[in-house]
């Protein structure tokens, strides 16, 4: 799918904040929407959907892109990234803030999104094959994915058989996370933090979202009809059908994996400007500022 090209006035410049969970983004974010002023724009696939705050750790404050999906319905990337475009082109000065690194990038690129093919075909063939025979097919038809997909990772293995059989990769030539195609000059700030603090943080979360009524949140929604994608949102299952304390040890431990692989997102993305997370909010909210002061900004990724 192509993206929209940008309005006329695609000089103005958009500052996107990225960094994994419980780094302080939207703490940062409401600090900087005040301050700039700026209108947030949530780059989270979690956040879209509505009536989960506490599980997806809504912000307090106005946003874009957030709660404004119902759980029934399926969120694509491709769907996000027009709602995201528009967003953006609409707001005075846009202010980008997600962990999900594609929902990131779809959201200030125009990263083109390969169409759906055939899913429920491939879902069926993994399963029928196992995953050995599913990954030597998908090395026989697309070696470069294969090299990248364990063969355990069914969802993966799905997606790059799909993709090869229409044509495209997992692994695309030009497989740079971020090329020469912003959709304007972008100032990408990330946010850091050493693991021991991180993972100090998501316990800390994890415990104030079940004492914030998560598992009656989650209940509420699990008794719903859900789609695929919201039944995938982290804590919604574990809050709503297992014991509280065993829910908060899980939702912990997989928040952690997911910040882990957020961070191998921030490492991938050259030349933006990464800043220490371990800090109070106002202070990096500060140097946000002064940053804009400068003037720099990321129109071009080396």
């Amino acid at each position: 799918m192509a993206s929209s090209s940008p309005p006329a006035r695609a000089s103005r410049p958009v500052l996107a904040l990225f960094g994994p969970t419980a780094s302080g983004k939207t703490a940062i974010a409401g600090i900087l929407r005040e301050r700039l002023p700026a209108e947030v724009i949530s780059a989270d696939s979690a956040a879209l959907y509505e009536g989960i705050p506490v599980l997806t750790a809504a912000p307090d404050y106005p946003a874009q892109l957030v709660g404004v999906v119902p759980l029934d319905e399926d969120v694509s990337v491709g769907r996000y990234q027009k709602l995201a475009h528009a967003a953006i082109d609409q707001a005075d000065t846009p202010l980008v803030v997600g962990g999900t690194g594609l929902y990131f990038r779809a959201a200030l690129s125009e990263l083109a999104i390969p169409p759906r093919g055939r899913r429920a075909h491939w879902q069926e063939e993994v399963d029928r094959l196992g995953p050995e025979a599913a990954h030597a097919l998908l090395a026989d038809r697309d070696p470069a994915a294969a090299a990248r997909v364990h063969a355990n990772d069914r969802r993966r293995v799905v997606r790059a058989l799909e993709l090869a059989e229409a044509g495209h990769s997992l692994a695309p030539v030009d497989d740079r996370l971020w090329t020469d195609d912003s959709r304007y000059p972008t100032t990408i700030v990330a946010l850091d933090l050493p693991l021991d603090e991180l993972d100090r943080r998501i316990a800390a979360r994890t415990a104030e979202m079940a004492e914030s009524g998560a598992a009656a949140e989650a209940a509420r929604a699990w008794a719903q009809p859900l789609s695929q994608t919201a039944r995938k949102v982290l804590g919604l299952e574990e809050f709503a059908t297992l014991p509280l304390d065993e829910a908060v040890e899980r939702v912990t431990v997989a928040t952690g994996r997911l910040a882990r692989y957020q961070r191998k997102w921030l490492r991938r993305m050259p030349g933006v400007v990464t800043l220490d997370a371990n800090r109070p909010p106002e202070e990096i909210a500060a140097d946000i500022v002064a940053l804009g002061r400068t003037g720099k900004h990321l129109s071009r990724h080396d």
